[in-house]
Order: C-alpha cells, then structure tokens, then sequence
C-alpha cells in the first residue's frame, strides 16, 4: 500500500494550487483541484492563513503576504531596458490599436510587466493580477518554447489546466505547439486563455542569446491573429533584441574604457 502524503505535502500542494489560481479560490474548489477532503483542506488552510503563506479573501482563499515576500520582488525584465521597450511597444500599440503586452516568466506562469492599450482594449481574466498560466497564452507559449529549464518545470508540474473548450489537451498537442513556435518564431492563443480573446507573440532574446522576455498583441480573435498583425510583432520582438544588444555591449565598452588602469580612462 502506497505511504499517504504527509501533511506538509499536502500543504504544499494547496500552495501550488492556490500559486496558480488566477482569483480567489473557494475551499470547495481547491479541494477538487487538489483532491483533498474539504476538512483537511480546511484544516491546512487554517495554518497556513495564521502563518500568512494564504489570506481570506471574503469566503475564498489566496496566496498570503508572507509567501510573496519570500519569493522575492516580482519579476524584472533586463535593468536599464524599459526606456528601449517602450517606445517599441508604442509603436506597435499605434499600429495595431490593440493592448500590446510585455511579458516574463514568475515560477510557472507569464507575468505582464508592461501594457500598452487604449480605453478599447478587448478585456480579459489577467487584467487584474497581471498573470496567466504558461500554456494558453501566445506569450507563456513563446516563453516555454525557448526556454528548457522554464519547460521541464512546467512539464513536471503537469499543470494543464482547461481554460476554455480551446485550450490544448495534454502534453502532447502542447510539444506539437512549441516545435512550431520554435520553427517560426511566433506564437499564437486563440480563445484558449479566454472566450473572444487572441494573442500572437514573440521572443525577445538578451546579449547571450538566452530569451529575456516576450511581446505579444491581445484583442478581438477575429482581427489579432492576422498574417499582418503577426508579422509586426515579429519585427518588434527583433528590433527590440537588435537595441537591448547594442545597449548593453555599449555600456560595457564605456565601463570598460573608464576602468582604472586603462589607457585614457577617466578617474572621475
């Protein structure tokens, strides 16, 4: 007979559930999505709520104040690179009319670092905590595409969770998926984070060569996921490459011109 999980394996595993959660979380839900019984989840909750690694919010559960501070700040794109970004993002904005969006990845989700939109941007479930899970947004896709380490993790997890009656069913129809978004350079969501919702997106890759982060367009699914549309992010996604490059390999030139001991350098 197989040993039964410990409490904190349980505990653990209410955290993940909640870590992942796009809103509040009712106990009766969690103790589906974590196959608990409702008085163990119950129990747990307890615990966890008077240790502020989970918080009540009304009837429902969240993760707590004292587990965010522990994983650290939020996510950051590359230091010194948001005044490159954004006029990029603008751009594609005033191209576009659509929310354009910035995104990196937090532990096993996409988080959104930047937003460009207008007072017509298409509404979606990440619009208020600035997150959404890896596998059914077109930015998560990019980031699980090339990034390995991001995907093991994620693949690990089993984390697939049905967002609409689109969203990819299972490991396999989501490495189908990435292969093409490798081979192409593009990702795109239809209605799989969210009914009437598309995205398409790109990788941004750092000085290393490494991806850094993602760009991608959300709006109406009839008009987002265009050839055209596609193509812009694309551009956008290496031009702002192309200029984080350029940035940083400049400021090490001048770091290194100005380090002590090199000819010429200034001692100011």
């Amino acid at each position: 007979m197989p040993d039964q999980p410990s409490s904190l394996e349980k505990a653990i595993t209410i955290i993940t559930s909640l870590s992942t959660a796009l809103q509040p979380v009712s106990l009766a839900e969690l103790s589906r999505r974590t196959g608990l019984p409702k008085t163990t989840a119950h129990r747990l909750l307890g615990v966890l709520c008077r240790k502020g690694f989970a918080r009540r919010i009304g009837i429902d559960y969240a993760i707590g104040d004292q587990l965010i501070s522990l994983t650290g700040p939020g996510p950051r794109t590359i230091p010194g690179t948001r005044r490159i970004v954004l006029p990029y993002m603008i751009r594609l904005y005033e191209l576009t009319r659509q929310t354009v969006n910035l995104a990196v990845s937090r532990g096993l989700e996409v988080a959104y670092v930047e937003r460009v939109y207008g007072h017509t941007r298409v509404s979606s479930p990440s619009d208020d905590v600035d997150r959404a899970p890896l596998h059914c947004t077109a930015t998560g896709k990019v980031l699980l595409a090339f990034n390995n380490e991001l995907n093991t993790s994620f693949r690990d997890l089993g984390a697939m969770q049905r967002m609409t009656r689109r969203t990819l069913a299972g490991p396999a129809a989501l490495d189908r998926e990435l292969q093409t978004v490798r081979r192409s350079g593009l990702a795109f969501s239809r209605e799989e984070f969210a009914e009437g919702v598309a995205c398409a997106a790109a990788p941004v890759f750092g000085p290393d060569g490494r991806i850094c982060m993602a760009v991608g367009v959300a709006g109406p699914s009839v008009s987002t996921v265009t050839p055209e549309v596609a193509g812009m992010v694309r551009k956008t996604a290496h031009a702002i490459s192309a200029s984080i490059t350029r940035s940083i390999a400049g400021m090490a030139g001048r770091a290194k011109a100005d380090s002590p001991g090199t000819p010429g350098a200034s001692l100011l």
